[in-house]
């Protein structure tokens, strides 16, 4: 039974979309940290006040201590995976699952890697910064403030999008992201979890921003996919037998060029912006459901490019 489910779970995480594979991580690495403390507990006599557990998952934790932080640079990673609660880590999976399928199908799933990550860096300098405001002797922990920039991505992206909700029905994007904001303030003003409240102001200001960069024409996830692809690419060695791509020779009045006939021929990348355009549009006045089977088509292609 237990290498069934863990067949499944390696067949999701090597053929899922890279929101499945961000929840597959953020779980495996939940179940080892409760695991361990599992483990400590029964070594330690059920003692909860030995603090075994707590000096260790703090090499998993960012730190306020900027010191403590240069000495241990993979916190500033770690702590964006790693989960203490199980209500905590449960909550962040379902939003990110929400609202990571919406972001992925309208922005492409290609970017969402990069803007968890890069969300959940924009939370943690929020949150370095302003800790000797707030509190003291903290750290940081859990996905939230890279989930928050997912989430402000998808609500900026498509406001008029509608989710179902539990008790309350059909309700828009932009609510919902106004209302996560809303409850994040109020946690603030009372001094709950500040500092993870902060971060939580910082990974949603990244992907505010992101959405709008995008829509300028800058993509600032473009050189991280660069460098991935890049590290991804296998070295090819040359070798004598290898064959050449056939070409031909197409000549004109005003001189000649060579096309590769291997090659697709390439369709115009404005009129493709042009239709993605219009049916960003279209949901977001009518919501996603108004789409044809085409658009939906056309918008699934689009967001693996």
């Amino acid at each position: 039974m237990f290498r069934s489910i863990l067949n499944d779970v390696r067949f999701q995480f090597q053929s899922g979309n890279t929101i499945t594979r961000l929840i597959i991580v953020n779980v495996a690495i939940f179940l080892l940290v409760t695991v361990f403390q599992f483990v400590i507990l029964i070594t330690g006599g059920f003692d909860h006040h030995d603090g075994l557990f707590d000096k260790v998952v703090q090499y998993l934790f960012l730190s306020q201590d900027l010191v403590w932080d240069a000495k241990h640079p993979w916190t500033i990673f770690t702590h964006m995976f790693t989960h203490v609660g199980f209500f905590h880590m449960l909550f962040n999976m379902m939003v990110l699952y929400w609202f990571g399928r919406i972001a992925g199908d309208l922005l492409g799933d290609h970017r969402m890697l990069p803007l968890y990550l890069f969300s959940g860096l924009s939370g943690a300098l929020i949150y370095l910064l302003t800790s000797p405001l707030f509190y003291d002797n903290s750290t940081l922990h859990g996905a939230s403030g890279a989930i928050m920039g997912i989430v402000a991505a998808a609500g900026m992206t498509a406001p008029d999008y509608q989710m179902r909700l539990l008790f309350f029905g059909d309700v828009k994007l932009k609510y919902i992201v106004f209302g996560l904001l809303v409850i994040y303030f109020i946690s603030l003003a009372n001094m709950d979890n500040a500092g993870g409240q902060m971060a939580h102001f910082g990974g949603a200001a990244f992907g505010f921003f992101y959405v709008h960069m995008l829509r300028q024409g800058h993509d600032l996830t473009a050189g991280f996919r660069r460098m991935v692809t890049f590290l991804r690419k296998p070295t090819r060695i040359p070798t004598p037998t290898a064959k050449r791509k056939v070409t031909m020779e197409v000549r004109h009045r005003s001189g000649s060029r060579q096309r590769d006939i291997n090659s697709p021929p390439q369709r115009s990348y404005m009129d493709e912006q042009e239709k993605l355009d219009s049916i960003l549009e279209k949901i977001k006045k009518s919501g996603f459901e108004s789409l044809n089977e085409d658009e939906k088509q056309f918008l699934h292609d689009a967001s693996q490019k």
